[in-house]
């Protein structure tokens, strides 16, 4: 297994832990954001066409600066999912293989609870 496999996966596995622990129903249906980026838009794109083959819905790319001014596009692949442990670690590793053949970098995955949803519509 690669280091950054065993990364994501442990990231992932503390992030499931960590909505555990603060009463998210494990059982619910949550709308997972799995982040993909590169300074190569074609490279992203080629990646994003990937990812929709996948099953995945893929937004539209963002552009950025990073802290050295750098310029790099994202994007995100989203699922439905539960906090499933093994589900979301066949995601990541699925993903990950997508990221490493088309040379884009692979952030991890998110997602948006309810009440950060309303946070949101609020601001």
């Amino acid at each position: 297994m690669s280091s950054m496999l065993e990364v994501l996966l442990e990231q992932s596995n503390e992030t499931i832990d960590a909505m555990l622990e603060d009463g998210i129903d494990p059982s619910e249906y949550y709308l997972i954001e799995h982040h993909l980026a590169s300074q190569d838009f074609t490279k992203l794109e080629k990646a994003a066409v990937e990812m929709v083959k996948e099953g995945y819905h893929v937004d539209d790319a963002d552009e950025f600066e990073d802290e050295q001014g750098e310029r790099w596009f994202a994007f995100a692949a989203s699922t439905e999912s539960t906090l499933d442990k093994d589900v979301l670690a066949r995601q990541v590793r699925e993903i990950l293989v997508v990221a490493e053949e088309c040379d884009v970098e692979y952030d991890g995955w998110g997602t948006f609870l309810d009440e950060d949803e309303e946070d949101f519509e609020d601001e």
